[in-house]
């Protein structure tokens, strides 16, 4: 069976929902993949006149280890003269619910969102500055005792009373730095060495405020805009093969190989993956591979009719034109946008495993905007 069941998944988690400005509907379907590795979230009234959209597609092995393990796991694998005897092996730590870029996706999913609105005021009202600072701390929240134990929570590693338990065993006692004391406290553990996952997810994000669009994105989920029914791309799939992300990967000491990075990851921007950003004399930005999204601002007007964000699984079988038409189509006709999301997983989904298209875990959400779009108001 590898890495496809017998027969696909078909059972949809759909759901609906609007305000003032917009309505959405959104549908995820395991499909043929083994396990279910997209998250997703929405959440139209992150404040009064904010929205927030998020799809996140993990990717990658299914062991959590700490930093020491995996330092020792690499040693094993070179020989003295540094040369490559064959790849680390990682600590049998696998969690029961599937690979842990799954649960980097759940992570993402839990808790970005709320630290766009946690850092808009430190970084004096700038919305587009938060959202990347939001994607940046995913990485550092994900660090030490405190990133395992709500990685092993979000795993089924462990439940989360004993996860309760855990964190005020470990939590730090009333002497400790007040640098840590925030809602993130830091904690001291068997796992305080951990330095994140090393498998990862994509983290594709719309904020909607008034009629300003933000779109974050890191990796190869995707943003698109209906816009007088054309399609208006407002994401960049981040491959090796783009110029600016092989210099980079190159500059920070990364290789690519048959497509991929050091021959392993076919991403160059995601959230984890840890193992490619080791190197200490550079930022977060200019490692091999990075979390640093993408920003897209648009000013959104009465042309615009919908936004979709979705998974790769989507994308591989229809074009952005493609799926802007569809869309338009059928959203004359369905009462629930989520029944238009779930027509589009069901066309894309394979007849069999023999295809190389249609295979992939699928998460959509659709956004249809509310006329006349609100001018832009001060924010409270």
């Amino acid at each position: 069976m590898g890495i496809y069941l017998s027969s696909p998944k078909t059972e949809k988690f759909s759901e609906d929902g609007a305000n003032a400005r917009l309505r959405f509907g959104l549908s995820s379907m395991q499909g043929w993949r083994a396990t279910m590795e997209d998250a997703h979230a929405a959440v139209p009234d992150l404040d009064n006149c904010t929205s927030f959209f998020g799809v996140y597609d993990g990717h990658g092995g299914g062991a959590l280890q700490t930093g020491a393990a995996w330092a020792l796991a690499r040693a094993q694998a070179l020989g003295a003269s540094g040369e490559r005897l064959g790849k680390p092996r990682r600590p049998n730590q696998d969690f029961r619910s599937g690979s842990v870029g799954k649960v980097v996706a759940k992570f993402c999913a839990k808790y970005l969102h709320a630290q766009i609105l946690k850092y808009e005021p430190q970084l004096g009202g700038d919305l587009s500055a938060s959202v990347q600072k939001a994607f940046l701390r995913m990485d550092e929240m994900m660090k030490g005792q405190r990133g395992w134990r709500e990685l092993a929570v979000l795993g089924d590693k462990m439940d989360k009373f004993t996860g309760l338990i855990e964190g005020l065993i470990w939590s730090p006692r009333g002497g400790y730095s007040s640098e840590h004391l925030d809602e993130w406290a830091y904690e001291e553990g068997p796992h305080s060495d951990f330095s994140g996952p090393t498998s990862g997810s994509t983290a594709c994000v719309a904020v909607i405020r008034n009629n300003q669009l933000i779109v974050a994105n890191a990796g190869d989920s995707r943003c698109v805009l209906s816009r007088k029914g054309q399609a208006i791309s407002l994401s960049t799939d981040h491959k090796p093969y783009l110029v600016e992300e092989k210099e980079r990967i190159v500059k920070a000491g990364g290789f690519i190989q048959a497509g991929r990075i050091n021959g392993s990851l076919n991403l160059t921007r995601a959230i984890g993956d840890m193992e490619f950003k080791q190197n200490k004399f550079l930022p977060a930005e200019k490692q091999v591979v990075t979390c640093n999204p993408d920003i897209n601002i648009v000013e959104l007007c009465d042309d615009d009719e919908f936004l979709i964000l979705a998974c790769d699984g989507v994308w591989d079988c229809m074009t952005n034109q493609q799926l802007v038409d569809f869309i338009t189509e059928h959203i004359k006709t369905e009462s629930r946008l989520s029944a238009v999301c779930e027509r589009v997983l069901d066309g894309c989904l394979a007849p069999s495993t023999i295809s190389g298209e249609g295979l992939d875990n699928m998460t959509m959400i659709l956004v249809q905007f509310n006329k006349p779009i609100r001018p832009d108001a001060p924010h409270t």
